[in-house]
């Protein structure tokens, strides 16, 4: 015999498919994602210099933007790391 207690909620029972919750969920991941974009439009008011120091470049930041879906985050870490090696070993 299966006790359940009363803090254990199956997974089924912990996904909540209410409409008011579908749509607070979806206003948060638009929010999330305005708050990137403003992010990485702010990096655009960086100097050349100072975003080479980032290891990053223009090209990479409209490259981000051009492209939210695919994780702009991590093509930018994937670029700064890319950056770091060449330096590291010319």
């Amino acid at each position: 015999m299966v006790h359940l207690l009363s803090s254990e909620r199956p997974s089924m029972a912990a996904a909540s498919s209410t409409p008011l919750r579908a749509l607070v969920n979806w206003f948060a991941k638009v929010r999330a994602a305005r708050a990137r974009r403003v992010a990485f439009e702010s990096l655009l008011d960086y100097d050349t210099a100072r975003l080479e120091d980032l290891g990053i470049n223009r090209q990479d930041l409209f490259e981000a933007l051009d492209s939210p879906s695919q994780r702009p985050g991590y093509k930018l870490q994937q670029k700064r790391a890319e950056s770091s090696r060449h330096w590291l070993n010319p």
